[in-house]
């Protein structure tokens, strides 16, 4: 597994009001999980939020894109997580609400459980 960067220890003390969240290693990034729902992203040392429809507009509003990456045959894929604005970061008590949005916004829309097959 790859050594946590600074950037992420930072993140993770600025979201610790949130309650326990744990950083799994994902494709050169990290997902960020509270009770094992992923609500935030974390690549190329910039942080991302889940967002649908019902908080994109915040994220527009503030000049924010989505997370998008090339697959392999040159398609571009964009995802549902929004970059965080960065001024954000220099302001836990906003950040904290985005965040908190943030993970609302994964719990309902949290993909049920795939049933195992025997």
């Amino acid at each position: 597994m790859p050594k946590q960067s600074e950037y992420l220890t930072y993140l993770l003390e600025l979201l610790a009001p949130l309650g326990q969240i744990t950083s799994r290693s994902m494709f050169g990034g990290y997902g960020l999980y509270r009770d094992d729902v992923m609500f935030a992203l974390v690549a190329y040392e910039t942080l991302y939020f889940k967002v649908t429809a019902d908080n994109q507009a915040d994220y527009e509003q503030a000049g924010s894109q989505p997370f998008t990456y090339s697959k392999k045959d040159g398609k571009a894929t964009v995802m549902s997580y929004w970059e965080v604005p960065t001024d954000l970061l220099e302001d836990q008590e906003q950040l904290l609400e985005w965040a908190r949005k943030a993970y609302t916004t994964a719990l309902k829309n949290k993909a049920p459980p795939r049933s195992r097959k025997p």
